[in-house]
């Protein structure tokens, strides 16, 4: 297929322009390295002195680049692409992680529901604004709802699960087939190491938290907790003595770090 641009840029298509990237509103930026490798495909130059995870002020200089009329209008069309939505994603998980002030962890596993294509580079994105991509560091068997489903229960899902004691048992509460108390005392009962409450009702959380207290077991396991939580809500939630926080769609789905490219002069040979 014809390219318009190659029509239109005929009379200039020798020059060499240079232009600023420049960002709309304060943030992290996350994406250097495949920006860089986008310009190099397009022949552009491309210069950043930015480490990925740095912080911008608004209208801070992301990167400059010198380029042909028609690399302008592709790097305007694809190095923003790269940044502007990863970056946000950044500033969104820096922005839980600094509002948890080390008082509770932030995960954001919602990565794992990308498409393929946009899968990693989400990750990435997640971990560079300084939240977690998993709920465990350490090697762990996640026992979720439909494990439990299966098995009937809290209970017989982690017996099933018991000759693997190397891994970390991280279970799904979500009182479905038992109440949330009884499901926390199988939990805790069976080796669970991390209960994960994910039905986004904090009164589902509390009942965890107190059966633990009343077992005399709320030191044996953390409880970690999702569900529609949102960054404002993560000093309550803290309060209430969760250990673990899920963000899934607020950061995930945070807006974009609005970026601009501005031609500023054309390079003279």
């Amino acid at each position: 297929m014809n390219d318009i641009r190659d029509a239109l840029f005929r009379e200039i298509q020798t020059k060499t322009f240079r232009a600023v990237l420049t960002t709309e509103r304060s943030g992290v930026i996350s994406g250097v390295e495949e920006a860089a490798e986008c310009a190099a495909r397009l022949g552009v130059q491309w210069t950043c002195s930015l480490e990925e995870g740095a912080a911008l002020e608004a209208g801070e200089t992301v990167a400059e680049i010198a380029a042909s009329p028609k690399q302008m209008a592709l790097a305007e069309e694809r190095l923003i692409g790269l940044l502007a939505k990863t970056s946000g994603i950044a500033t969104a998980a820096r922005r839980a992680v600094e509002t948890a002030a080390g008082r509770v962890k932030i995960v954001s596993g919602a990565w794992k529901k990308m498409p393929p294509q946009l899968k990693m580079a989400v990750r990435k994105a997640v971990a560079v604004g300084g939240a977690q991509v998993r709920i465990s560091e350490a090697p762990m068997l996640y026992i979720d709802k439909n494990y439990i489903e299966m098995f009937g229960s809290v209970e017989r899902a982690l017996t099933a699960a018991a000759e693997w004691r190397q891994l970390k048992k991280v279970v799904q509460i979500k009182g479905k087939l038992d109440s949330i108390p009884s499901e926390t005392r199988q939990a805790l009962s069976g080796g669970g190491d991390v209960l994960m409450i994910d039905t986004g009702q904090i009164s589902d959380l509390t009942a965890c938290i107190e059966e633990l207290c009343r077992l005399g077991g709320r030191n044996q396991v953390q409880v970690a907790f999702s569900g529609n939580v949102r960054i404002r809500d993560i000093p309550v939630m803290a309060d209430l003595g969760v250990d673990i926080l899920g963000i899934g769609k607020e950061i995930i789905d945070a807006q974009l770090l609005d970026m601009r490219l501005d031609v500023v002069e054309e390079i003279k040979p």
